[in-house]
């Protein structure tokens, strides 16, 4: 397990090393987990070793989200002060994302519904 987690943790580092000294657009950890799927896909037996590790990190996700409800918390007096505009944010942009991602659905349906002469 230790191995595992050491490999999962040294993709993220080399991801990060690699966007920082060339200035990709990517961030780090996103880097570092193509690199993690290369090596799964060129190596089956690393992606044996990981998935238990994954699958342990993935059922205790929750945990991850206590930092930043901590954050929240500690500056609730910034919240108060810009507390309306943030739900304005989040609001409108939730709304978008959904109208954008429907949007995008029914676009290829409507590609897909050209192309298919069989149905």
């Amino acid at each position: 397990m230790i191995h595992a987690l050491a490999l999962i943790l040294a993709c993220q580092l080399a991801g990060e090393t690699l966007a920082r000294l060339f200035g990709l657009p990517a961030p780090g950890p996103v880097i570092g987990m193509a690199l993690l799927f290369a090596l799964m896909l060129a190596a089956p037996r690393v992606a044996a070793l990981v998935q238990p590790v994954g699958e342990a990190i993935l059922r205790h996700l929750s945990l991850l989200f206590v930092p930043a409800g901590v954050g929240v918390v500690g500056h609730l007096a910034m919240l108060s002060n810009y507390g309306t505009g943030l739900a304005v944010a989040l609001v409108v942009s939730t709304v978008l994302a959904l109208a954008a991602g429907a949007g995008a659905f029914m676009l290829v349906a409507k590609l897909m519904g050209k192309d298919r002469s069989d149905a």
